[in-house]
């Protein structure tokens, strides 16, 4: 069975999900994403390597982190995800570079635990205050020595890249003007940028597409506006990208935000 719930809350984006068959496409965040596997097996690839969550592991997500996912086997897999943004996490932490998490799987109950906690208060509609706190100390038990955060400035280049990439997201992608910009050859462009990113110029402006999309359906807006704004062909083919990243189409996140908003 697949069942994604999706709850926003104090700046969180909170998901449970639940399923068998369904397979994410490789994709990012722009958030840091942090979760639990609460039944079976979860496995993606992650920087080369196949990673695999069992039961009781936290997940931890960098920023731009490119990655898949599905269940290891038939029996599934049950598990929450909270997606915190770099800025609010930047302004808990006290730090304003970028921190990365140097291990993507770990088992700490302590940090389980505060993870559930912070899910379910936002799941159950409790009072943003809470969800705040729960935050606060999510993050704290984040920073003990242990669980490692080794900050990681990007390459210059790449982050120019990213700025054109981000600067125009209702048009049609322009390599030759990035590579113009750069000064350097369109295949020079596209290794630097996956070996960074871990998916294709493309595959990432897509990404962010879908990205933009999510924030605007959050922020009420038509999703045929949505679709204009965006620069998809038709609701068929933003539904068909936001599933792959999220589990769910636009029009049923679109549900979940009205239901939220309630």
């Amino acid at each position: 069975m697949e069942k994604f719930i999706y709850k926003k809350s104090a700046d969180l984006t909170v998901l449970s999900a639940s399923m068998t068959e369904f397979v994410y496409k490789r994709h990012s965040h722009a958030e840091y994403a942090l979760g639990v596997t609460l039944r079976g097996i979860q496995q993606y690839h992650l920087g080369g390597s196949l990673c695999s969550s069992h039961q009781n592991g936290v997940m931890l997500f960098n920023p731009e982190q490119a990655h898949d996912g599905s269940a290891a086997d038939k029996q599934g897999i049950d598990y929450v995800m909270i997606y915190i943004p770099t800025e609010l996490f930047a302004e808990i932490s006290g730090r304003r570079e970028i921190l990365r998490f140097n291990s993507p799987i770990v088992y700490d109950h302590k940090l389980e635990l505060c993870i559930l906690s912070l899910a379910d208060s936002i799941l159950k509609d409790r009072s943003e205050a809470l969800s705040s706190e729960l935050l606060v100390k999510l993050v704290t038990v984040l920073a003990w020595p242990h669980i490692q955060l080794a900050i990681v400035k990007p390459d210059d280049l790449i982050k120019r890249s990213i700025e054109m990439i981000r600067s125009n997201l209702g048009a049609v992608l322009k390599l030759e003007d990035i590579c113009h910009e750069l000064q350097m050859s369109k295949y020079q462009f596209i290794r630097l940028f996956k070996a960074w990113a871990g998916i294709s110029p493309y595959q990432y402006f897509l990404n962010c597409k879908v990205e933009w999309a999510k924030r605007l359906i959050e922020g009420s807006e038509d999703l045929y506006t949505v679709v204009l704004d965006c620069g998809f062909f038709d609701l068929a083919h933003l539904n068909r990208h936001f599933k792959g990243v999220y589990g769910t189409t636009a029009f049923e996140y679109s549900q979940y935000v009205k239901k939220s908003t309630l």
